[in-house]
């Protein structure tokens, strides 16, 4: 298979990295979020993680993939995916009043941007991620553009998701 890169972008910045899907690695990751794409949604910056962004999405795949690829200590350009039960996110300190409800399923998708991250979330312990995708270009001008995320604030931005 011929390698197969996606864009993702801070739409409201103006900001977008290619990178590169690890289909070896994360082969149904990666044909479900490829399958759907293009995907869009808020952006959010992560509380627990550190120095990660990502957005909410309803489940897409016609079969939730499985932990492929696992890391609880992602690095700078890994984009990870994530699925959660609603009640694991639905407590008001994380702060979703749309997309988490306790009946529902919600994929994460996540770019980390910086070192030094570690998935522990202090409600539920370790949260083992797939890393499905590497950024192997414009990642300096993304990280920039997180950090006055996290400075300035995510509301009225989103984060998108497209084929290359």
């Amino acid at each position: 298979m011929a390698d197969r890169y996606i864009e993702v972008s801070l739409v409201k910045r103006g900001i977008t990295a290619t990178a590169k899907l690890l289909d070896d690695r994360a082969p149904l990751t990666c044909a479900a979020v490829w399958s759907a794409l293009p995907l869009a949604g808020d952006v959010y910056h992560a509380k627990y993680a550190r120095n990660e962004i990502y957005a909410l999405f309803a489940p897409f795949a016609e079969n939730e993939p499985p932990l492929e690829n696992p890391t609880v200590t992602p690095i700078p350009g890994d984009l990870c995916y994530f699925s959660f039960a609603g009640t694991q996110l639905g407590t008001p300190s994380h702060g979703y009043d749309r997309e988490v409800r306790p009946d529902t399923t919600v994929v994460d998708l996540a770019l980390f941007y910086e070192r030094n991250n570690l998935l522990l979330n202090g409600d539920v312990g370790w949260v083992p991620g797939t890393v499905w995708g590497q950024v192997t270009e414009g990642l300096d001008a993304l990280a920039e553009a997180c950090n006055d995320l996290w400075r300035a604030g995510a509301l009225g931005e989103s984060l998108r998701f497209s084929r290359a």
